[in-house]
């Protein structure tokens, strides 16, 4: 085998290694390493968990003192500063690496090329774009708050065969299997926040946690203008468990800011007054507080202006082999929508799976890649 397929077939390996740390590293990237001698890889690693030791360093140790004339593959350009962590071109030069095959730049601006240019004044031979669409994709939604200060959408529902959330008198539970809920619950645990609008929260009362907890505890987020969520709702109950932020318009009564905030919520005020114009408000304070990913989970409204304003970029669905019908019963997708077919938003990548009875389908909107 030629160097250049060896070389694609362990970034291929470093990629699998590296998305094992999703749910576990944000808002750090996604990061695995392989460390090779020809055709053996000696050495390999990924960013198991935010704060702990990089991928190279990893797969430094594993190889020990075979590293040195060695290849060192790693999905993301490796650092060259001081973080919570010692800089990894350190590492990699003090090892004696050779060669170092990089799937891609680290936007970050500490590092933003800084990591390779270190490594080749030093004498070492660098290669970039190896696999780049992929590391692109794995680390898509870290990429996506560097650039624009705004975290990755998922938007996520359950839907009956006909399209349908809920009877005409609301009633939806459970449209999903139980595989289906086990396969939501996971997601959830994942994720930096959970959305949801202010009818969700009035008619299904959720709980909003991941059960069983996940590698992350999300901030539960209610788009309420009013600040109505009542004070016995399971998520007011729980908010000194687990964070709850209630987004909130100008026009919020005081009594109620000072009910939910004496409630143990967070009652974050948005400006503007238009709702698009509050949704934005609200997810760039979330990227502020550098969370990676938002789980949107409805209601209809909150998902269409979302969809509607170009912000959600991954979709989860989960359609059941029921039929409900009903003019009256909700959809999953309200909002203005579109004039023609022809503006209709394709999903790439697109994944299907059968969660028992149900079929869970999963891809990306086409134009956020």
């Amino acid at each position: 085998m030629e160097q250049h397929e060896l070389e694609l077939w362990h970034m291929r390996r470093a990629l699998e290694l590296a998305a094992l740390g999703e749910g576990y590293v944000e808002p750090n990237p996604m990061v695995g390493c392989v460390i090779v001698q020809g055709a053996e890889i000696i050495g390999e690693g990924w960013h198991r968990r935010f704060g702990e030791a990089h991928a190279e360093i990893e797969a430094l140790r594993m190889a020990g003192s075979r590293a040195a004339g060695a290849t060192l593959v790693v999905t993301l350009e490796p650092c060259c500063h001081c973080g919570k962590t010692p800089p990894c071109t350190r590492a990699i030069l003090q090892a004696g690496i050779r060669r170092v095959v990089v799937a891609r730049r680290d936007p970050f601006p500490p590092v933003d090329g800084g990591g390779l240019a270190e490594l080749r004044s030093a004498g070492v031979e660098v290669e970039v774009g190896s696999l780049e669409a992929e590391a692109r994709r794995l680390n898509a939604p870290y990429l996506k708050l560097l650039e624009t200060g705004l975290p990755w959408v998922i938007a996520k529902w359950a839907m009956t065969l006909d399209g349908k959330t809920a009877t005409r008198t609301g009633a939806s539970r459970w449209i999903s299997s139980e595989q289906s809920r086990r396969v939501a619950h996971a997601l959830r645990g994942r994720v930096d926040a959970i959305l949801v609008g202010r009818e969700t929260a009035l008619l299904d009362d959720p709980l909003l946690t991941a059960r069983p907890r996940g590698a992350r505890l999300a901030l539960r987020v209610v788009a309420d203008s009013l600040g109505s969520l009542p004070s016995e709702s399971q998520l007011a109950r729980t908010a000194r468990e687990v964070p709850v932020m209630i987004a909130v318009g100008p026009e919020a009564p005081e009594k109620d800011r000072r009910r939910l905030a004496g409630a143990g919520c967070e009652v974050f005020v948005c400006r503007s007054t238009s709702h698009a114009a509050r949704l934005d408000e609200l997810l760039g304070e979330l990227g502020r507080r550098r969370m990676t990913n938002v789980l949107v989970e409805g209601g209809g409204r909150l998902t269409g202006s979302l969809l509607d304003a170009g912000r959600i970029d991954e979709v989860h669905v989960f359609i059941a082999p029921k039929l409900i019908g009903g003019v009256a019963a909700p959809s999953p997708i309200a909002g203005e929508g579109l004039d023609d077919i022809s503006q209709a938003l394709v999903l790439e990548s697109l994944e299907m799976q059968r969660a028992g009875p149900d079929v869970h389908v999963h891809g990306r909107l086409l134009q956020r890649t």
